[in-house]
């Protein structure tokens, strides 16, 4: 007798995060304090890693959410495209001013969810830090053990002064709730956005897909 299919729909694939504590208000699952990453020799788009040769890169997810959202709901099917590389930056699920509170945390969650489960199956994982406004600090800042390397973008997040000025205070809030050893920045580092911090913390910045487009054609 053929098994009927369940009516409910786990979009949040509830296997990412089989034994992961769940920590806050949002339960954002918790990743591991492992000891398996290091400084990235450099860093490779998602939509790269099948024609690549070069392995000896993390993979990150600095795209438009379109062009990994595959990944977030058939994480299994990319595990050995995946552990093919050094490791993986958790995605960069979309988290933008003014989006509902719910969304955002679910962005946070599926962030760390992927991440948790990564980690399970042996591939060094950063994680990757995204916010809004200070009223996603709560729990965007979860689920990172304190002293953790970690990542964030500015590539399309500091076009105005008033998102440098936010993306500015967010950087401290998250500097001051993690207290990373070290943070990988994808994109341009302005001085008014940085200045004040890197005496604090090592920074390492990897150039932006824009950037080294734009390089190529010698623009």
């Amino acid at each position: 007798m053929r098994r009927r299919k369940s009516i409910f729909d786990d979009g949040f694939q509830s296997y990412l995060t089989e034994g992961a504590e769940l920590v806050g208000d949002a339960g954002i699952p918790m990743l591991m304090h492992l000891d398996n990453v290091q400084i990235p020799v450099d860093i490779l788009p998602f939509g790269k890693a099948n024609v690549c040769k070069n392995r000896r890169q993390y993979i990150h997810f600095y795209q438009h959410d379109k062009e990994f959202s595959r990944v977030l709901t058939a994480t299994t099917r990319y595990l050995e495209l995946l552990k093919l590389y050094d490791g993986v930056i958790t995605p960069d699920c979309s988290m933008q001013i003014g989006q509902a509170p719910c969304l955002q945390q679910a962005n946070t969650y599926m962030n760390r969810a992927v991440g948790y489960y990564l980690q399970r199956n042996g591939i060094p994982v950063i994680p990757n830090i995204r916010w809004s406004d200070e009223s996603s600090f709560a729990y965007c800042f979860l689920g990172v053990h304190p002293g953790s390397i970690v990542s964030i973008s500015t590539h399309g997040c500091i076009q105005s002064a008033e998102q440098r000025q936010m993306f500015r205070i967010g950087l401290e809030a998250m500097l001051d709730a993690i207290h990373p050893v070290s943070v990988l920045v994808h994109g341009f580092m302005p001085d008014d956005v940085f200045g004040s911090y890197l005496n604090q913390v090592d920074f390492h910045r990897y150039a932006s897909e824009f950037e080294r487009t734009h390089r190529k054609r010698g623009a």
